[in-house]
């Protein structure tokens, strides 16, 4: 099943907590073909068997726990949820970007995890904030450098509204990162730090640059963490947006 474009579920929160299955089918009624859980642990297989019914599919999956005593907990959450793509977005030091020294620790805490990963069939990929990209180490964002340190099986899931705020040329990122990057989170807004974000299109971000730098393929994965309006709104026209960005192509 095609997953593409698909969802963060972050960004529905409130509806999911009010009715899964109706936050859901609006998903699935707005064309969207995908969903990426931001926990997988929150009943994965329920998750896994009311997306399938709505002809949704999971491409992908979250998780805050991958690091500690949850660790194996959670990579069994993702197999079940049958997505193939871990995404770690959290859990690591608060250094961990800060020079050579923390990123050769961070290099070795994700390849010990995508070795782990490896026996539940699941791949391992790094989701970015900010400080990624606002960190440089010799003249190159720490993330950059980090791809060069980690096992090369390891994907980076780029989140281009937040290696924008940290200063990155972000189309020109996903170019020389190239197959390293099978997904893209897409947010819009005003690239200014606690803005709410907007559909995509409608603000200051360049997603059609950085769609057009992607890979072939990739995924399409929007996701808004404040929306001043209509959030279902907000993503049906994120949705046109893409579907008019493809047709361009």
């Amino acid at each position: 099943m095609l997953s593409s474009p698909a969802v963060n579920l972050w960004t529905i929160r409130d509806a999911l907590a009010a009715d899964r299955r109706a936050a859901l089918r609006r998903l699935a009624d707005l064309g969207y073909r995908g969903i990426e859980p931001f926990e997988a642990l929150d009943d994965p297989a329920g998750l896994r068997a009311t997306a399938e019914d709505l002809g949704l599919a999971i491409c992908s999956a979250h998780s805050h726990r991958f690091f500690g005593a949850d660790r194996d907990a959670a990579l069994e959450a993702v197999a079940t949820l049958g997505a193939g793509l871990a995404i770690v977005g959290t859990g690591l030091p608060d250094d961990a970007f800060t020079g050579r020294a923390a990123l050769a620790r961070t290099a070795d805490s994700l390849n010990a995890l995508a070795g782990r990963a490896a026996g539940y069939g699941l791949r391992i990929g790094y989701h970015n904030y900010w400080a990624e990209f606002a960190s440089r180490i010799d003249g190159r964002h720490a993330l950059e450098v980090l791809a060069d340190l980690v096992d090369p099986e390891i994907f980076f899931e780029i989140d281009c509204y937040w290696a924008a705020l940290g200063g990155a040329d972000v189309p020109a990122v996903v170019e020389r990162l190239g197959e390293r990057v099978p997904a893209l989170h897409l947010k819009d807004g005003p690239v200014t730090e606690g803005a709410p974000h907007v559909a995509l299109g409608r603000g200051a971000m360049p997603t059609a640059r950085i769609l057009a730098a992607a890979q072939a393929g990739a995924l399409h994965i929007v996701e808004m963490h404040t929306s001043e309006g209509d959030v279902f709104a907000e993503l049906a026209e994120s949705r046109a947006y893409l579907e008019s960005a493809a047709a361009r192509r």
